[in-house]
Order: C-alpha cells, then sequence, then structure tokens
C-alpha cells in the first residue's frame, strides 16, 4: 500500500487544507441550519473565489473548493459578513456537532446545539480536531451510523441520556445537566489519554480498555434507532440528495431561493424548509431508488492531490450493479476521507490499481489487489465475489 500525507485534521474556514484543486474550505453551519440568505451567499462567494463547486461532507458541513491565494482573504470577509465564521481556528475546530435535521420548533434540539456551541466558544478542551458530537433527541434515532463521540439523546422513557460512543447506554440527565455531563465526557477523555496516539477516537478509546468513571456512567437505553432516510417529502420539507455530495454552486442557489432554510445532514442530502415539491436537477437525487445512493465516493484525481484515480467515474459505472441493499466506498487512497466506517464493498486506489475489501473499511485487508478500473468496470460481479 502506497504511502499517503495523513493530516489527521480536517479542513475549516479559518484553516482551509490545499487540494489538487486549490484550497478547500469546510463551513460549519451553527445549530445544523443554514438560513436561504445565508446559502445564497454561499454559492455567490464559491463562484466568485472558488471554482464553483460546493461538497455535502459526512459530517453534515459545506465546503468550497478550488480557492486560490489571492482570493482567501475575500472569500474569508464574506463568510464572516454571513455571520459563518468562528473567533478563531481553535473554536472551530472543536466545533463539531452533529445535529438531527428533523427537529421541531420548540424542542430541545436547537437549544442544546446553540449551549453546546457557546461552551465551544469559552474553553478549550484539546480535543482532537475529528472528535465530534451528536444531538439526536428525537423519537427515534438517526445518527447512529455517524460518526461521533459523544451523543446526546432520548432514552425510552422520553428523557435525556449521554452516551460515550462505542458503549449501548448513557446516563440519564436533566435537560440542564445535558450539556455539562457531555463535556464531562469529552474532559475525560483527554484527561485519560484518548487524544494520544493514532486512532484519537472515543470507541476505539474505550475498546483498548478505558473505563468511563462511575459518575459518567448510566444504564439507561436509548430509544429505537431508524433506517437512514432517503430523499422525499417530509412534514418538515423536502430531503434532496446531490451525487457523490458535489453540487455546482447554481444548484445550492436554486434550493435556497425556494426554501425557508436548509438544514444539513451527514448522508449528503439537505432537507429543504418549506418545500412541498421534489426539485428538478441533474446532479439532484431525489428518487430513493437512486443507484447513486448506494455509493459513496471521495473527490479523487485530480481534484485530490493524495487520490490515484478518478474515483467518481468508475463509482459512476458500477452503481447500478450494486444491490438495493448494500452500499460500495470508492476511495482515492487508503485514508479514506469520505467514509471512515465499513461497508459491504470498498475500492481503494493504489499506484498498482484498486485494492478489494469485502465487509471492512479501507484500512482493511484486501481480498485482491492490483485491479483496473476497465477491469471492474467490464466485470462487476468481481465485485460481490463473482466473475
Amino acid at each position: 500500500m502506497s504511502a499517503v500525507a495523513i493530516k489527521g485534521w480536517c479542513p475549516g474556514a479559518l484553516r482551509p487544507m490545499q487540494s489538487g484543486d486549490g484550497l478547500v474550505l469546510r463551513i460549519r453551519p451553527r445549530g445544523g441550519r443554514l438560513e436561504a440568505a445565508q446559502a445564497v451567499g454561499i454559492a455567490e462567494l464559491a463562484a466568485r473565489y472558488g471554482n464553483g463547486l460546493i461538497d455535502l461532507t459526512s459530517r453534515a458541513n459545506l465546503q468550497i473548493r478550488g480557492v486560490s491565494e489571492v482570493g482567501y482573504p475575500a472569500l474569508i470577509d464574506g463568510l464572516g459578513a454571513l455571520g459563518l465564521l468562528d473567533a478563531d481556528s481553535e473554536t472551530e475546530a472543536q466545533r463539531n456537532i452533529l445535529v438531527t435535521p428533523f427537529w421541531i420548533a420548540g424542542d430541545d434540539t436547537s437549544s442544546l446545539a446553540a449551549e453546546l456551541e457557546r461552551a465551544f466558544a469559552g474553553a478549550s478542551l484539546d480535543l482532537p480536531t475529528k472528535f465530534g458530537f451528536a444531538i439526536d433527541d428525537g423519537t427515534v434515532r438517526v445518527l447512529t451510523g455517524a460518526s461521533a463521540d459523544i451523543r446526546i439523546e432520548r432514552d425510552r422513557n422520553d428523557g435525556l441520556l449521554v452516551r460515550a460512543d462505542g458503549v449501548e447506554r448513557g446516563r440519564s440527565v436533566t435537560r440542564g445537566e445535558a450539556v455539562p455531563v457531555a463535556l464531562a465526557v469529552a474532559e475525560w477523555f483527554v484527561a485519560s489519554g484518548g487524544a494520544k496516539g493514532e486512532k484519537r477516537r472515543m470507541a476505539t478509546h474505550l475498546a483498548s480498555g478505558a473505563t468511563l468513571p462511575d459518575f459518567l456512567r448510566g444504564d439507561a437505553e436509548p430509544v429505537a434507532r431508524s433506517a437512514e432516510p432517503v430523499p422525499g417529502l417530509y412534514p418538515i420539507g423536502a430531503m434532496v440528495g446531490v451525487a457523490f455530495g458535489q453540487m455546482p454552486h447554481q444548484t445550492l442557489n436554486h434550493l435556497a431561493a425556494s426554501a425557508q432554510a436548509l438544514r444539513m445532514t451527514p448522508w449528503r442530502m439537505l432537507l429543504v424548509e418549506g418545500m412541498h415539491e421534489m426539485p428538478r436537477g441533474a446532479d439532484l437525487v431525489t428518487d430513493a431508488d437512486d443507484p447513486a445512493l448506494r455509493v459513496i465516493a471521495c473527490s479523487g484525481a485530480p481534484r485530490c492531490g493524495e487520490a490515484h484515480a478518478d474515483t467518481r467515474m468508475l463509482a459512476s459505472a458500477l452503481a447500478r450493479h450494486i444491490p438495493a441493499d448494500a452500499r460500495l466506498h470508492v476511495s482515492g487512497c487508503p485514508k479514506g476521507c469520505a467514509h471512515s466506517g465499513s461497508v459491504d464493498i470498498t475500492l481503494v486506489a493504489t499506484r498498482e490499481g484498486f485494492d478489494l475489501i469485502r465487509r471492512g473499511t479501507t484500512r482493511d485487508t484486501p481480498v485482491r489487489r492490483g485491479l483496473t478500473g476497465a477491469e471492474l468496470a467490464a466485470n462487476p460481479l468481481l465485485l460481490m465475489g463473482g466473475g
């Protein structure tokens, strides 16, 4: 397996990352929601100072791509005018908060997110930049498959609980205790050595033998989880997917023009508030049976300097061959930026071709090595063990 540059951090707006197509800036919408005017502003800035492409990430954020060093200061000024910047890069890096998109006005979700954000603004927790929180406090849980280390959820008695990722049960808390307890779990993680080493994630730390102290543990059982949402109409609005999580700025502008606001999701979809008809667009995924929903692909070459192949071209060719109940991940390198978890089929591009991994991640041992894109496209049965 060829060596790649493992940066160990995600880009931000105040700390952009250099990629094959220029600087990449990540925008973390507060409370997981963009006002329509903010979304329109992002689209305009992406067109003016970037290459016009906008990513939806698995952490429910937006990315502006292709920004030049010359255009970066003006872009930052524009984001600041839209109210989308943090006070400093340290606060920005800590503010990794996933929010269920299905909240309703008056429930606890928005206030919990705002309280957690305020806590980050006033403290330095020294958390790894990939460490995150999830507020998944609906009557069903929808974020269990998304990356998060500390979860605020609803228990089976309609109360709240705080749960460390990697354990099945959590500590029951009142509304006023939820954020302080979540922060206490984060502080314990750092103090107990979880922020050191290669993985630096809660589930890995617990699996390696670390034990939560008694006052942070509990036996409260979360409510049942639900299946991952699909495109379609919901009471709040229209859930709209974007093929491979990337859209031109015109698409974001079009969606924002018909919306009250846009709610972010970790599924490379947007929940468009107030939209009661599914929109049309060549780059939009609006059908729950669309094969594009079965595949995950990173930016790939030439957009990413670490990638060894055009991942999206191959993913597009293979999508219709993937069974409806299976998932394919095509990664341009072993880092697995687009998806860190296990899926049915993973293809990892290397200098020698594609490694094929079944029921694993980009870090697991391949069952086949050195496959070419042409070979896979011509004989997709290889993916499932046939051919």
